[in-house]
């Protein structure tokens, strides 16, 4: 009885740790609309789990801020007004400029090529107009430099910022109507190659603010 039930509570975890992870991604990636409603019948049928992995699962990401919860109990991704906007803006500017700076010494020439190949296929996502492959690239390419800080909390931190952004990154795509990649990674990478600290602070700085800032114009 005792291995019955705890295989049941394994099994309950896993379908939880699925849902979870599965709507964190989706949310971080822009692939959910600001505003848009989810119900816990409509992720359990999804996902094929129960209302209890279901509401586990939006009960996690409402606490990091990724879904919102109404007083009424509506769920949905957060619609960020200008204000909120502009501090997570100033939150990305101060944790990943301290990531990148971390991440310079440590950086070597496999890093660089490793980022190179992964602003290429910014640029394909681009060209594809591929919004939801173009934030998922875009954030692979900063998350990929940072891991090189070796400050896991610091990261832990930033990657909650962009779990928040995740549904405005989307609308900004659509304001944007880029036709190329994000010129601040290129200057990114040759501050790299280079050892250009003060290059490398401002690149990171503008790259993950200038285009927030749109949106609050």
């Amino acid at each position: 009885m005792i291995q019955s039930q705890r295989t049941t509570a394994d099994a309950a975890t896993a379908a939880h740790d699925r849902v979870f992870r599965t709507l964190r991604t989706r949310i971080m990636h822009g692939d959910i609309a600001p505003g848009e409603a989810l119900t816990l019948r409509g992720i359990g049928r999804e996902f094929d789990v129960s209302m209890t992995p279901a509401r586990e699962a939006v009960r996690r990401l409402v606490a990091e801020g990724a879904l919102f919860l109404s007083s009424s109990g509506r769920v949905s991704t957060p619609e960020l007004s200008n204000e909120r906007i502009e501090e997570l803006a100033a939150l990305r500017a101060l944790l990943e400029v301290e990531l990148a700076s971390r991440a310079l010494p440590r950086a070597h020439m496999a890093l660089i090529d490793r980022l190179q190949t992964i602003n290429t296929s910014v640029a394909e996502m681009i060209t594809k107009r591929d919004a939801v492959g173009y934030i998922r690239t875009n954030l692979e390419f900063h998350r990929t430099l940072y891991l090189r800080a070796q400050a896991p909390a610091m990261l832990a931190i930033a990657e909650t910022v962009w779990l928040q952004l995740g549904p405005t990154m989307r609308a900004l795509y659509g304001r944007l109507r880029r036709t190329e990649p994000p010129h601040n990674h290129r200057l990114i990478i040759a501050a790299l190659k280079a050892g250009d600290e003060p290059g490398l602070r401002l690149a990171v700085r503008s790259d993950v603010t200038q285009g927030l800032h749109l949106l609050t114009s």
